[in-house]
């Protein structure tokens, strides 16, 4: 089953309450708004796109590992995702998809990475509820993710209907702000230039991650010309 097709299902059922957790309609409301609003910003339009150079890094994964882009990229090709956090399961979903076609990514020399501004026990839960064998990287305070232009505040009827939900962003992210990344993935050539560029400000929303595959062949032909 294609990742969207999954998560339209995971909707579906979380919309007609078949979860412990039940949204009332104005919860609904409150979080449809709210991607309403972000997707009418245009901030997804004004962030790091294909022909870009992409924002270095160095970033610690769940064992305080220093990780760095330029590392990577001296390997081959980089795939980045940008999720929210180990509490959202459409990234989770996400997540596992990308897992899924991990081999074929490898197989055409390219490195994979997943992003969020949560804390390291929380990316090892990630990690481990996943079954991820690549790795989890802590973007402090979505300080990457501003880089990208990708790091958003959730409007103050968000953050209501979160602590409602117990999703208490500030302890997850050991942040006080109530920031997120929007969900985003590239992939980044060996010169640090944006290949490929999927942004988007509803969550519920994701690219299949064979469309990957055909960018990284791009990259490996011209790197064989």
């Amino acid at each position: 089953m294609a990742l969207q097709d999954k998560l339209d299902a995971f909707k579906a059922d979380f919309e007609a309450g078949r979860f412990p957790l039940k949204p009332n309609q104005e919860a609904l409301d409150t979080m449809q708004r709210a991607t309403a609003e972000l997707i009418a910003s245009g901030q997804a339009q004004r962030a790091k796109k294909a022909g870009d150079a992409a924002p270095e890094f160095v970033l610690r994964d769940p064992d305080g590992k220093q990780v760095a882009s330029r590392d990577l990229l001296a390997k081959g090709p980089l795939v980045v995702s940008f999720y929210r956090g180990v509490w959202c399961p459409y990234c989770n979903l996400e997540l596992q998809a990308l897992q899924e076609a991990l081999p074929e990514i490898a197989a055409r020399g390219a490195s994979l990475v997943a992003i969020s501004p949560q804390t390291a026990p929380n990316s090892r839960k990630s990690e481990r509820e996943n079954k991820l064998s690549f790795p989890i990287l802590s973007d402090v305070a979505s300080g990457l993710a501003d880089a990208f232009g990708i790091r958003f505040a959730l409007p103050a009827d968000l953050v209501s209907l979160y602590q409602s939900f117990k999703n208490d962003l500030p302890t997850f992210n050991d942040n006080p702000a109530w920031v997120l990344p929007m969900p985003a993935r590239y992939v980044i050539g060996r010169d640090g230039i944006i290949a490929y560029a999927e942004v988007n400000p509803d969550y519920t929303h994701r690219p299949d991650p064979s469309e990957l595959l055909p960018v990284l062949d791009r990259l490996r032909a011209g790197k064989a010309a």
